[in-house]
């Protein structure tokens, strides 16, 4: 029975490769309008679980609710329909080296084949300017491009269909701390002037503490604890005390993990 308060909605989530468990059990409600961060150690199955809300892998049992509808077992039409309402920012941008950056941009909007050349370039702008890039880059080739452009970019191309919906896979993932925080404070204006609900994967506690409003921590297979972040920090378990009371979690949260 789907609830209606949630934008995703994950119940009862099992996934095996093989004999590989990386989920056991696994629930959560994703609220319209919050940013809720994704947690856990390399391999504790972040990025699967982004992919299974996308649709883009099955889970061995339980179900995946998108906007109240389930995303495995649905028709491709209806599938695509949630798909439009969603905007995914890859870990290293994925951008198509083939193609310019308007192109890259334009691509989802060509795809939906109900607007002309016309709007598509005044979109294509548009969503350019949003992400606080130069009209003179459009024409500009991804292998052309700073490793900051390409994630600003990729934001972009995101951003392209106005969703509702927008997954940022290690967002700032191989950018210096300057250029982390710049790209931070872009995601800050942008989900506040267009009331964007954000699934974030991330292992930056820096990244951490400027967005979400809720985290959740996948370890040992399950879903180890949900909450604010300093609910998180508090939660007596080998996991969150080595995570966040480290050497790197005292830099950023403070000697007794309070949030700086």
């Amino acid at each position: 029975m789907a609830n209606i308060d949630c934008i995703v909605e994950v119940e009862g989530l099992h996934s095996h490769f093989g004999s590989h468990v990386v989920h056991e059990d696994i629930n959560l409600c994703v609220h319209r309008g919050e940013v809720l961060a994704l947690v856990g150690s390399s391999g504790s199955g972040k990025t699967v679980l982004l992919r299974q809300m996308l649709g883009l892998e099955t889970p061995t049992q339980g179900v995946v609710r998108v906007f109240g509808q389930p995303v495995q077992g649905t028709n491709r039409t209806e599938l695509q329909r949630i798909r439009n309402r969603c905007g995914i920012l890859f870990q290293k941008g994925a951008l198509f080296s083939a193609l310019s950056v308007f192109d890259n941009i334009a691509l989802p909007m060509r795809e939906l084949r109900t607007l002309n050349e016309r709007m598509i370039r005044d979109l294509v702008m548009l969503k350019l300017k949003m992400v606080e890039i130069d009209a003179q880059h459009a024409s500009k080739m991804p292998a052309e491009l700073s490793g900051g452009m390409v994630k600003r970019i990729a934001l972009a191309r995101a951003m392209a269909l106005d969703p509702e919906l927008l997954f940022l896979d290690e967002p700032t993932s191989g950018l210096d701390p300057v250029l982390g925080e710049g790209f931070v404070k872009l995601i800050q204006t942008l989900r506040s002037e267009l009331t964007l609900t954000i699934i974030m994967a991330t292992h930056d506690l820096d990244t951490l503490a400027a967005l979400a409003d809720r985290v959740a921590v996948l370890a040992e297979q399950r879903l180890l604890a949900l909450g604010s972040l300093q609910e998180v920090i508090n939660t007596n378990h080998p996991f969150m005390t080595k995570f966040f009371r480290g050497e790197r979690g005292k830099r950023t949260l403070g000697n007794n993990g309070d949030i700086l």
